[in-house]
């Protein structure tokens, strides 16, 4: 049969789902994503002559491109059917361009949702390629590659080779040092809050309920909160006063990409990177409708639906439409909210996590088009006849009408409790147990990714389809990492009244632990401080947040892409002359800590290849300085001398191996510690360690190096020998061929070839082959280089080396763009080389 339409889409898993909707006469093929880039040698941006880019097809899809030039050139009639957003609409035209297509005469279709019936009507009413919404992303990405080109290469020569910036990374990593900061400067304060238990009496003296109360006011000192509860103690207390009052609670809008980030964050613990990639195969199996958008609109067919749905399932009072309005004037990426794409489908089949995803998302959409939660809110005032200016408090809600929450239960800060017990003016009450607790103040909170999302969305920086990727290469390029801390013991005083007075307590708990926070590395506080001080205007939150409505600008055909860039860049590029003229040390490279009191040598930290460090001695008069890696939990900006000086402590004698102790592999093999072996504590570029022989190590983990005892010490080398000897399942002789136990499980590996093999968690390793191994390891990919020529040198000397030389050509000076006038529009470069 003779093709005589082509649907172009860019994933394999869309290209399947919208193929079943049309006919025999429409064959759909995958992009795979991007076909062309801007060339990888040199900036590939013809800075001279109107920023012309130079784009090339990647290395990874020429033989996608040449089948799909095939394919074109055999059909009636091409449709790009790519994603509807900026990022979508470049790709259909980097297609056009590639495949050779009319961009003027080429169809063009967008849909929201894949079903059925958005396929056809997409069909029946095809565009062409939008050039305004091409020239908005091409914009964006000609600025980025221009401030992460020009920018990167003044970074290697002056703190450190291998750093990059961004426009939009780099502005995402000063909000993280800047709420470090205020974290470290936060001076702690606290106060005294109380609450307890009151018993109801009845007319008889007996008890007949319990009331939670507080008193809303903290008291300022212990003092304070004693001479209450003494007070209290022998105090009359009666019911003063009882108010109800009816409340509601309203459904919040149906998700944008956002807030679907952030509450799969805060309900599913998801990153932010794991909610986009699992709501993509929710789109692409057609289950809910474009994920990335930053509207709160829904269609009327939806709400019909939902309408419908509601009133069916769970009564017509509960219905109510609602349409929303998106606050933010430039939200642009799509027309409509994350919903499904069929509000009768309440759960899907799939993979757990997709299943989970898509009923929030069901849940957040359907709840929104429901009815208020209507509240009947109880304030109750207890009266101190030895207090007459002070009081305690009971709050109670009762949910009257549960409304939207019938599906999808808010988190709230409400403070309110259930159900109070029946009461009057009047009434009486015993005294049951108050309790007084020093309460600490808290630091600003530190970011997770959501929060991150969140701030980023609210300042304007960045639009739906960047957040998860910024956030992702902020951590990949080691400005920042997300882990979990712990807290540290804190002292606290609690004072407590009951039948037999009061009695005061000093108790214990854990402050400051955190979990999945983001935390900046000191490579990123050294490089905020330089791009502040040298580029401010580039990391000012009110700039990048301009720049993004430059880009709407331009998607709206009212400013040309090249006009754009170059008021930038005449702006943008003297800075980056000017920073020629920065020495390493103004860069804050190195920060003098003072001199060593034993020897008078001046003592620095400074940042090196494998992290920050010590330095003493600044190399004159041919002597050689000493170096100490900073401990793990040490940082640059607040280290002291005294700290410093303990670091050369290192390497310690811990003591000498008490008894051999040895442990032996399947193989055989031997791993021990001899009796008598010194145990030497030692800090290395990647963190204290156990040396105990010969290149044997175990590392430190838990424990100080400084103060790590022998007893300790011996414990962590045996449980390193188990380990090694446990880490060999299975060996198969006269080969280098092994099995061995990983992090993950046991894989196969290879000693000579360094490759690894998976094997499947349902697989025994016992019952594989050797030829079966063999197998595997030929079809693996060939192991990652790790590391750089030189890598095993000590930290320090590496730190001391001229960053070797940016591999990039600089643009010559004299060659600024000439400026364009406002109306010279000028289509994106045709310069496609295969």
């Amino acid at each position: 049969m003779v093709m005589t339409n082509l649907v172009i889409v860019e994933s394999p898993a869309k290209a399947k789902t919208i193929e079943k909707y049309l006919g025999a006469d429409f064959t759909v093929r995958s992009s795979y994503g991007h076909i062309r880039d801007i060339q990888k040698k040199g900036m590939g941006i013809d800075l001279a002559n109107g920023f012309e880019p130079t784009y090339e097809i990647s290395p990874d899809k020429k033989k996608t491109v040449t089948e799909l030039r095939k394919l074109s050139k055999a059909a009636d009639t091409v449709w790009l059917a790519t994603d509807e957003d900026r990022e979508g609409e470049a790709i259909a035209w980097h297609l056009a361009e590639a495949l050779n297509l009319d961009v003027k005469t080429t169809k063009r279709i967008v849909f929201h949702e894949i079903t059925k019936p958005a396929i056809q009507a997409a069909i029946a009413s095809p565009r062409t390629v939008d050039m305004d919404l091409v020239e908005a992303q091409q914009a964006r990405r000609l600025l980025d590659r221009i401030v992460g080109f020009e920018l990167s290469p003044v970074l290697w020569k002056k703190i450190r080779t291998g750093l990059s910036a961004g426009r939009v990374q780099s502005v995402a990593v000063r909000l993280i040092v800047e709420r470090e900061l205020e974290i470290e400067a936060f001076q702690s304060d606290f106060v005294y809050r109380l609450q307890g238990v009151l018993d109801l009496l009845d007319a008889q003296g007996k008890p007949c309920g319990q009331l939670q109360v507080k008193r809303t006011a903290a008291f300022d000192s212990e003092a304070e909160a004693m001479a209450f509860l003494q007070a209290t103690s022998s105090a009359r207390l009666t019911v003063q006063s009882l108010e109800e009052k009816p409340a509601k609670k309203s459904p919040k809008a149906p998700f944008t990409t956002s807030t679907l980030q952030q509450e799969a964050s805060s309900k599913l613990g998801f990153s932010v990177k794991q909610t986009m990639v699992i709501a993509q195969r929710l789109y692409e199996s057609g289950k809910i409708t474009y994920m990335r958008t930053d509207s709160v609109n829904l269609s009327e067919v939806a709400l019909a639906q939902a309408k419908q749905v509601i009133t069916q399932d769970y009564g017509p009072q509960y219905s109510l439409t609602r349409r929303y309005k998106t606050k933010q004037a430039d939200a642009q990426e799509a027309h409509e909210a994350i919903r499904p794409t069929d509000f009768g489908v309440s759960e899907v089949m799939g993979e757990r996590n997709e299943q989970r995803l898509y009923q929030l998302i069901w849940r957040r959409a359907i709840a929104s088009q429901m009815a208020e939660a209507q509240l009947k809110r109880t304030t109750v005032d207890i009266a101190i006849d030895t207090l007459p200016g002070d009081k305690l408090t009971a709050k109670g809600e009762v949910v009257v009408f549960d409304g939207f929450l019938k599906v999808y239960n808010l988190d709230t800060d409400d403070e309110e409790g259930g159900l109070l017990p029946p009461m009057h003016i009047g009434q009486p009450l015993a005294l049951g147990e108050l309790v007084s607790r020093q309460s600490f103040s808290r630091p600003p909170a530190r970011y997770n990714e959501a929060a991150l999302v969140r701030t980023l969305e609210e300042m304007g920086i960045g639009r739906p389809s960047t957040y998860a990727p910024t956030i992702d290469t902020v951590q990949q390029r080691g400005y920042v990492v997300k882990e979990d801390r712990e807290g540290t013991p804190r002292e606290y005083r609690q004072l407590t009244l009951n039948a037999q007075g009061v009695q005061t307590q000093t108790l214990t708990e854990m402050a400051g632990t955190e979990k999945n926070k983001l935390f900046p590395t000191d490579i990123a506080g050294i490089v905020t401080k330089f791009l502040v001080a040298h580029f401010g205007d580039i990391l000012d939150y009110s700039f990048t947040a301009k720049v993004e409505s430059e880009f709407d600008e331009i998607a709206k055909g009212k400013v040309t892409w090249q006009g754009m860039l170059d008021n930038f860049y005449q702006k943008f590029h003297p800075k980056v002359l000017a920073a020629e003229d920065v020495s390493r040390e103004d860069a804050g490279q190195a920060r003098p800590l003072g001199n060593d009191p034993k020897t008078g040598k001046p003592m620095f930290v400074k940042i090196g290849r494998f992290g920050p460090y010590v330095q003493l001695g600044d190399g004159e008069n041919d002597e050689k300085p000493v170096f100490a890696s900073l401990m793990p939990g040490q940082k640059m900006d607040t280290l002291k001398l005294e700290e410093a000086l303990e670091l050369f402590k290192l390497p310690r004698l811990v003591g000498q191996m008490p008894e051999t102790f040895e442990a032996t592999a399947v193989d055989g093999t031997l791993f021990k510690a001899e009796k008598g072996q010194d145990i030497i504590a030692k800090q290395g570029p990647f963190g204290p360690y156990l040396e105990y022989g010969p290149k044997v190590y175990a590392p430190i983990k838990g424990y100080s190096p400084l103060a790590i005892t022998l007893e300790e010490s011996v414990m962590l080398i045996e449980a390193k020998i188990v380990a090694d000897a446990e880490k060999i399942v299975r060996v198969f002789p006269g080969s280098d061929v092994s099995i061995l136990k990983g992090r993950w499980g046991p894989y196969i590996a290879d000693t000579v070839t360094k490759k690894n093999a998976k094997i499947a968690k349902t697989e025994d390793p016992m019952e594989l082959t050797f030829e079966e191994c063999v197998k595997r390891l030929e079809e693996a990919p060939e192991p990652k280089k790790r590391g750089r020529a030189g890598a095993k040198k000590a930290p320090a000397k590496k730190a001391e080396t001229t960053p070797e030389k940016a591999p990039v050509k600089k643009t010559p000076a004299k060659k600024a763009p000439a400026k364009k006038p406002a109306a010279a529009k000028k289509a994106p470069a045709k310069k496609a080389s295969t």
